[in-house]
């Protein structure tokens, strides 16, 4: 199972949310490059990273700390947040990210899922972040409407082959994944998941790697120090 810390970016900043609510927002790391570097040290080989400015703004004032990671910290870089056209999917693309999440675009204007599939395949994945089985759009803030599993389903159906699953309720407050609703999502679909929201202990992704899970985000828990995280990558296995 692969593992990737997460580097979540406001305002030039490296910070954590608890819920995703702007509110809670506080600093946890001085630099990203030099924290992407620490995870690289601990034997990770990928890093997934959130410009939250663009995901609530549309404003691309992280990039140039994003393209400090992606030139020099030698992980790839799975990058969400602010995706919401074609112009933002080439960007992203260009700038060097490894993999491209798709949020509220996935809802909102699925045909940009459909552009990004056709330029870019596999390189293309789409976040579904749900609380109470909802998706919700627009840095979370808004209720689409729409089951998580729909929407997977939809995505599938497109051709979608990796999907990012948040439970918001669980995200950035060290109480465990939503293992029954990641049960779930597998049944419903045969495309790859990364777990994302409540990874908190060793234990947890023990357990998310023998569900058979492709890969784990794990935030808060890193700055927190309740993961060593490279006992944890020793636990997941074989990093691609």
């Amino acid at each position: 199972m692969i593992l990737l810390p997460a580097i979540d970016m406001k305002g030039g900043q490296c910070v954590r949310l608890k819920k995703g609510e702007f509110s809670t927002v506080s600093q946890v790391a001085d630099s990203a490059v030099g924290t992407a570097r620490a995870f690289a040290a601990a034997g990770a080989k990928w890093v997934h990273m959130v410009d939250l400015d663009g995901a609530r703004d549309g404003v691309r004032a992280n990039f140039p700390y994003i393209s400090e990671v992606i030139q020099q910290s030698g992980l790839s870089v799975e990058l969400g947040g602010g995706i919401k056209t074609r112009e933002d999917v080439d960007a992203v693309a260009e700038a060097g990210a490894a993999r491209l999440v798709i949020g509220s675009a996935a809802v909102t204007h699925p045909e940009v899922v459909d552009y990004a599939l056709s330029c870019y395949g596999n390189r293309v994945a789409v976040g579904i972040d749900c609380l109470n089985g909802q998706v919700r759009t627009a840095g979370w803030e808004q209720n689409s409407g729409l089951s998580g599993l729909e929407l997977a389903q939809k995505m599938e159906e497109k051709g979608v082959r990796t999907l990012i699953f948040t439970d918001i309720a669980t995200d950035g407050m060290l109480s465990g994944p939503s293992f029954g609703q990641l049960a779930a999502l597998q049944k419903a679909v045969k495309c790859n998941i990364v777990a994302s929201g409540g990874v908190t202990t060793l234990d947890d992704v023990k357990r998310l790697r023998d569900m058979g899970l492709y890969g784990a985000i794990i935030g808060k828990a890193y700055y927190a120090g309740t993961i060593d995280l490279a006992e944890a990558v020793r636990e997941a296995g074989a990093q691609q």
